[in-house]
Parts: C-alpha cells; sequence; structure tokens
C-alpha cells in the first residue's frame, strides 16, 4: 500500500505518514549493526530526486549507494545502501568518512559513470580500492561523440540543422545501431553513406572506432576484449589528424580514465545493478504520491 493510499485510508495527512515510515525504515534498516556489513563492492551512481527545482533550492538530485557484493557473488541481489542528497565529491567523502575504518577496508571495488567528482572522493578516501568506469556510459560517451560528430558536419555541409530527408539526419540511428544488429537495409544505407560523400570521412572514422568501442565490450572472452579496448585507447592517444574533433575529445578522456575502464574487463562489476535501482525508486516515488501510471 503506497503512502498516498495509507493516509486516505487513516484519515491523516501524506506528511504524517511518510514521517512514520521514514522513520521506521531508519531504525529497522539503518539502526542495524549489519547494514554495512560485508560491502566488498560498491555501486555510485547519481539519480534525479526532484523534477522541478526553483531557483535557491538545494541541488535536485542525490548520491546513491548500492552494495553489489551478494549479485556478484551469486548469493543474492544488489541492495539499496543509503542515498544523500546532493552530487559531489565531498557528498561521497563525507558518506564514506562517516564509515568506521573496518567497513572503508573492506572495500575493494567501487563501480561508478564517468563523473569525475566521485572518482576524486574515491581516491581520498578508498586509496585501495579499484574503480570501474561502467561500460555503458563509457559506450553513452562515445555515443555522444559520434552523434556530436554527425551534427557539426549537417551544420558545415548544409548551414543548417537537420530535416527528415538529409542523408545525416535519415541515417542518425543507424549510426548508432550495433553492427550485428543493423538490418541489410541499413547496412546497405550507412555503405551509400559512406561512398556519397568525402565530406563525411570523418563521421565514418569516428562511426568505426565507436563500433570498436562496443566490440571489445561485447566480445566473449573479456581478456581478449580488454586487449580490443586497450587498442582502442592507445589508438585515440597517440594523436588524430585534423577534422576529427569529436575522436580526440573522446580519446582523451579514454586515456585520463583508462585504468578504470579496463579494470571492467579484469573484474565483472558494473553500475547495471544500480541503475535498476534507480529505477525502481522512481517507480517506487511515484507510487508514493500516489500516482498510478
Amino acid at each position: 500500500m503506497s503512502v498516498a493510499a495509507t493516509a486516505k485510508a487513516l484519515g491523516v495527512g501524506w506528511e504524517l505518514v511518510n514521517k512514520v515510515a521514514v522513520t521506521a525504515t531508519r531504525n529497522l534498516v539503518y539502526a542495524d549493526p549489519s547494514h554495512l556489513a560485508g560491502v566488498r563492492i560498491l555501486g555510485v551512481d547519481e539519480h534525479v530526486w526532484k523534477h522541478t527545482r526553483r531557483p535557491g533550492e538545494p541541488s535536485s538530485m542525490v548520491t546513491v549507494l548500492v552494495g553489489l557484493t551478494p549479485l556478484v557473488d551469486g548469493a543474492g541481489p544488489a541492495r539499496l545502501i543509503d542515498m544523500r542528497p546532493g552530487r559531489s565529491a565531498e557528498v561521497l567523502r563525507t558518506w564514506l568518512r562517516e564509515r568506521d575504518p573496518q567497513f572503508r577496508a573492506g572495500v575493494q571495488v567501487v563501480t561508478m559513470d564517468g563523473f569525475a567528482g566521485y572518482a576524486t572522493a574515491v581516491d581520498h578516501d578508498l586509496p585501495a580500492a579499484r574503480k570501474v568506469m561502467d561500460p555503458f556510459h563509457v559506450v553513452h560517451l562515445a555515443a555522444e561523440k559520434l552523434t556530436g560528430c554527425r551534427q557539426r558536419l549537417q551544420r558545415e555541409t548544409t548551414g543548417r540543422r537537420g530535416r527528415k530527408d538529409d542523408p545525416l539526419y535519415k541515417h542518425r540511428r543507424a549510426l548508432l545501431t550495433r553492427t550485428n544488429f543493423l538490418t541489410d537495409r541499413q547496412k546497405q544505407r550507412l555503405d551509400l553513406l559512406w561512398g556519397t560523400d568525402d565530406d563525411y570521412v570523418a563521421l565514418q572514422v569516428t562511426w568505426e572506432f565507436y563500433q570498436d568501442l562496443i566490440g571489445a565490450y561485447g566480445h566473449p572472452d573479456r581478456s581478449r576484449g580488454k586487449k580490443l579496448m586497450t587498442r582502442v585507447i592507445h589508438t585515440l592517444h597517440k594523436g588524430l589528424p585534423e577534422g576529427l574533433e569529436e575522436l580526440a575529445q573522446l580519446g582523451r578522456t579514454l586515456w585520463r580514465r583508462r585504468a578504470d575502464i579496463l579494470a571492467y574487463f579484469d573484474l565483472g562489476a558494473s553500475n547495471g545493478p544500480v541503475e535498476a535501482i534507480n529505477g525502481r525508486l522512481e517507480h517506487l516515488r511515484g507510487i508514493a504520491l500516489g500516482f498510478r501510471n
């Protein structure tokens, strides 16, 4: 039963029921000494807690902390450990400093997205832990650079934004699709796109690196996947010709976070379960407020 339904059934206010529920949760969960026991693998991510924010109000973001140890060990699901208002290095550092030395010493792996603040916090307060940059966020970053390249070429070749009949705009979804999932028709269209105009060479090169990056993550042998990813990172770092600005930006980011990116292939831990819990939080918050769909 949701908070809204409970309040209606009891004839009291939503705030009162929510306060009682929060207090009971804190007493039952957070007051339990074993709540943080056995956390070797910690997942950290941000979550948009409020979708509206007035000027002067605190951040609408929260930092979500999830225990991934049971899932990685095959002993159970990931579990939500805590949430803190804000998204910054200081938010995570404060939370870590509030934990006892035994807890901090026990954390061996921390998974996260590409936000530098979380990486900084882990470096300061969990220096022995290995950081893992989540594969989804690495691929998403590469996809952003591919899209940025397409949009730049669209403006340079036409002087305007894309329209439905423009080749670059028309194939925007196919460009982001992994080659394994492209239909024969989509493959033919992309081949035609590459052969249409020399101005699209930069986009083709960026697309090929994007596909190589996805292929490294998708390789069934993680050790082989690590070698493929290492090759991508080092190739981009060696230097690129002019006209590949977005790819150069991607290369700098991958090089800076290369240890965290490659750690995934050694450990296999990712932020996927954390994202799943974020989705559940979004749904539960809607239920608590009385939304039905």
